[in-house]
């Protein structure tokens, strides 16, 4: 008989993470991988399925036993990933190329502007909720059939990351409805099934999986993942979901009004809604439960940037910590925190990857605008770190114009553990964020829904209670607001004056390497 312990594991940018929890939420056993992107051209972002994706769950799982946990006692698994991502496999799910990751990559422009010259985009975004942008898979299908098609040729099926897990773990090929809110246009968002509209020149639409909810069971281990994991044949494994979605449900963010703020390598935002709330500039979904939406959102480089920040500018700090000093990040943000709410008139646009909502621009690049002689590296952290503040801001507003204000700021990820930066982010914003007691990530939430999908977890009653904590919020402070509200103007103002150089300036680099 199964026991009832629940594993959950998420596959992220630059790294892994596993958790074994009991149903009461307390976890008995967690590993972590770390992995690089691989970056083969501009534009491109990609991961290798076989040894990040698959190889990670073996190892993480395999890890995770090893703490003295027996696999016959895990009840249920479940798993996210990046997303959304394209990996096209063959009949027996082997990839045939590396994976397309999700809105970082951009390299489907020329597709998308095709789409939406050939069916114009007021109808594409009707079916689906939300606009063509670098988030959409839908033309990054298009890009393989066109640019790869000998791949495409031999394609049995197009897989996100986390539906390639549970193919590898149970032979079956499903993808949860989230993830295919992203595969517009060939997913309709009101009727929760794939549609052929639109699909025509993008792809069969045999070759996309079975729908389920996150909720839902997809199969059993098989005997084969049962050798190479180290679990028990025959435990059964849901649908999975996109790891945003899993570290929202991991704090709490299930009621309409509760917003989830993932500071994460990029920053994501899901807004739960009780119906669908449809506008170009953000992202509307289906939820990971039947009868629940979300308003979701992303900017390209939050952690990426303080991570190039560190790697480029933070040597000193970086020799420092390998010595045995302390950790670089927290040296850079002290040396942050002893500069003023504005950088002493410095301010950069985050755009190091191009830019996702609101402004759907991945030309978009970034600046530090306001460069002085006594500004120094404490002044461009701060100045990266109240960037992407002023970005969150844009995009809470830019869900304000649409009439779906967020109640409840829930701010998770690697990032929530920076004081300054969360309180940066609430002056700047003008909204509180709570932090619940753990913040473990998507792995936790994949722990809860593998629970709940098999009934170890009788509902979400659970989750409020055992699972969800309450930990700290931080508050805006009247004064530093006042000073973020005009350096919050002039961050609007720069994009909108210098986009027209940024789009030259990414077509002359691009030229140079090609």
């Amino acid at each position: 008989m199964a026991g009832d312990l629940l594993l959950g594991v998420d596959i992220g940018t630059y790294s892994s993470k596993g958790v074994i929890c009991r149903p009461d939420g307390e976890v008995i056993a967690s590993a972590t991988i770390e992995h690089d992107l691989l970056l083969p051209k501009p534009g491109w972002a990609e991961h290798d399925p076989d040894s990040t994706w698959w190889g990670e769950f073996v190892g993480l799982t395999r890890q995770m036993l090893a703490q003295g946990v027996d696999g016959g006692a895990v009840g249920a698994v479940a798993v996210s990933g990046i997303g959304a991502c394209l990996l096209p496999v063959d009949e027996r799910g082997t990839a045939l190329r590396n994976g397309i990751l999700y809105g970082i990559d951009t390299r489907a422009s020329d597709e998308i502007a095709w789409l939406n010259d050939h069916f114009g985009e007021d109808a594409l975004f009707d079916l689906g909720g939300m606009a063509l942008t670098s988030q959409a898979i839908g033309p990054k299908i298009l890009w393989l059939k066109n640019r790869e098609p000998d791949v495409y040729a031999r394609t049995h099926m197009m897989l996100a990351a986390s539906s390639f897990l549970v193919q590898r773990l149970t032979g079956e090929f499903v993808m949860d409805h989230h993830t295919a809110s992203y595969y517009n246009p060939l997913y309709d968002l009101r009727g929760a099934r794939w549609d052929e509209r639109f699909a025509g020149p993008i792809v069969d639409l045999a070759k996309l999986p079975r729908l389920l909810w996150s909720n839902e069971i997809a199969g059993q281990v098989t005997p084969v993942a049962a050798a190479e994991t180290g679990l028990s044949a025959g435990i059964p494994v849901t649908a999975g979901t996109i790891d945003a979605a899993a570290e929202a449900i991991s704090v709490g963010v299930i009621d309409p009004g509760d917003m989830m703020v993932m500071y994460g390598t990029t920053m994501f935002f899901i807004h739960v809604t009780g119906s669908p709330v449809p506008d170009p500039r953000m992202w509307s979904t289906a939820y990971l439960l039947p009868g629940m939406y979300a308003i979701d959102g992303g900017m390209s480089t939050t952690g990426a940037l303080t991570r190039w920040f560190r790697d480029t500018l933070g040597a000193t700090e970086m020799a420092a910590e390998a010595g045995g000093g302390p950790n670089a990040y927290a040296a850079l943000a002290d040396l942050a925190a002893g500069v003023r709410p504005g950088s002493d008139g410095l301010v950069c646009l985050p755009f190091f990857a191009g830019e996702r909502t609101p402004i759907n621009d991945p030309d978009a690049r970034g600046m530090y605008v306001g460069l002085t002689l006594t500004h120094g590296r404490g002044h461009l952290y701060r100045a990266s770190l109240e960037g992407t503040a002023y970005g969150v801001r844009h995009n809470l507003e830019t869900m304000a114009e649409m009439g779906a204000p967020p109640k409840r700021l829930v701010a998770v990820g690697g990032g929530a553990k920076n004081p300054l930066w969360l309180q940066i982010v609430s002056d700047a914003s003008g909204l509180p964020q709570d932090v619940p007691e753990k913040t473990i990530g998507a792995s936790y939430g994949d722990a809860f829904l593998a629970g709940l999908a098999t009934g170890i977890i009788p509902s979400l009653d659970n989750l409020r209670r055992d699972w969800v904590k309450p930990a700290a919020t931080y508050r805006p402070r009247t004064q530093e607001q006042a000073v973020y509200d005009r350096y919050y103007r002039v961050y609007r103002e720069l994009y909108a004056a210098t986009s027209g150089q940024m789009h030259e300036l990414a077509r002359l680099g691009a030229e140079s390497q090609a």
